[in-house]
């Protein structure tokens, strides 16, 4: 079992930054991708940004050049810096961790697919208002 909780969510004006944190426990090993997935109200989940064990990292179209994942194996935690802050970019942020994700040369596209994480945190919520 593993266990994510996240935390640093808040409200901003567009424009703002936010980091969120996760802290995971429990079992883990080289193998497990973790990251960040959203939700906003009345939409499906959809994929930010993850981390491999050894700092690989992938985004989703939506966060790249404005978020940043940084991943922290020694302290067990993941960071996500969200700069220039969106309307858009408001939901419930979850942190998520998958021992499932191929580790080949496509780890890249496969670490955004939604269905291969299967332990997940409570969420933090990042409400950015314009």
């Amino acid at each position: 079992q593993v266990q994510l909780a996240e935390s640093g969510g808040g409200s901003v004006q567009a424009g703002g930054s936010l980091r969120l944190s996760c802290v995971w426990s429990g079992y883990t090993d080289t193998t497990y991708t973790i990251g960040w997935f959203r939700q906003g109200s009345g939409k499906e989940r959809e994929s930010v940004a993850f981390a491999d064990y050894s700092g690989a990292t992938t985004y989703a179209a939506s966060a790249e050049d404005r978020f940043t994942i940084s991943r922290d194996n020694a302290k067990n935690t993941l960071y996500l810096q969200m700069n220039s802050l969106k309307p858009e970019d408001t939901a419930m942020y979850y942190c998520e961790a998958s021992n499932t994700v191929p580790n080949d040369q496509f780890w890249s596209i496969w670490a955004l697919q939604v269905w291969r994480y299967n332990y997940w945190g409570q969420g933090t919520q990042v409400t950015v208002s314009s």
